[in-house]
């Protein structure tokens, strides 16, 4: 097999959660261009359903779901929902999250659920019913998006709710990858630095400087800067990769 070979994604099945808008919509319009059929699911079912239509461009089926990745029992019928209709599931991206600002004296514990529960919960909630499947087949790639924010402290934005919820998803997809790891599953996660993207957008005018100035490529990421360590980390040119953490932040954590 050849190397570009080696990056299709023909003949595959891939979920992606958040998959309406940003970035989780620019992963799976990578891998619906490497061949995989991809599901759209997000919380917003018209912003999926308009994501899978456009996918189809690509010549691939496409399937839109609406899911709440805090509720068990909506993210075991998603994971249902594409095993029914198309037999695998070969790629999983989560990539569902949100963030808010607020200073850690100040923290509620209503927001600390509120962020802990999407960010973190929605992962491990996601990586087990996706993780039954692909053990189940022997083989499959789950790819959770965490942020370099679980590596640094980051600045200037107070957000200590959001740093640790991403740090619980690098190392809860690393313990996965370790028990899976003899089993055909992979998990790994890639942590983008700051990211043009809808959820960003309200802090740019007030932070977009800062985060710039200390980003050593002096420029905010896009979400297409992302689909190059995807398909990746999707396919089998990565295939003895796991447990890894994957950082595309334009040099940010040199700092």
């Amino acid at each position: 097999m050849s190397i570009l070979d080696r990056f299709s994604l023909r003949n595959q099945t891939a979920l992606v959660t958040g998959g309406g808008r940003g970035i989780g919509a620019a992963l799976a319009q990578a891998l619906a261009e490497a061949g995989a059929d991809v599901a759209s699911a997000d919380l917003d079912l018209a912003a999926a359903e308009a994501r899978a239509q456009e996918l189809t461009t690509f010549g691939v089926r496409t399937l839109a779901i609406r899911v709440d990745v805090v509720r068990a029992e909506q993210v075991q019928q998603m994971v249902e929902q594409v095993f029914k209709a198309w037999g695998r599931l070969d790629v999983a991206i989560n990539s569902a999250g949100v963030a808010k600002i607020s200073p850690a004296e100040e923290l509620t514990e209503a927001e600390w659920d509120a962020i802990v529960g999407v960010d973190l919960k929605g992962i491990y909630l996601c990586t087990r019913a996706e993780g039954a499947v692909m053990l189940a087949q022997g083989s499959g790639s789950i790819i959770n998006i965490a942020s370099m924010s679980g590596q640094i402290v980051n600045r200037p934005q107070l957000h200590s709710h959001y740093n640790a919820a991403k740090a619980g998803v690098i190392q809860y997809s690393r313990s996965c990858a370790a028990e899976w790891a003899n089993r055909g599953v992979r998990v790994n996660t890639l942590s983008p630095g700051h990211t043009r993207t809808p959820m960003t957008a309200a802090a740019e005018p007030t932070m977009g400087s800062t985060w710039i100035s200390n980003t050593p490529m002096r420029r905010l990421g896009t979400p297409e800067d992302l689909q190059g360590a995807t398909l990746f980390l999707a396919s089998a040119a990565s295939a003895y990769v796991t447990g890894h953490d994957l950082v595309i932040d334009g040099g940010y954590t040199l700092w």
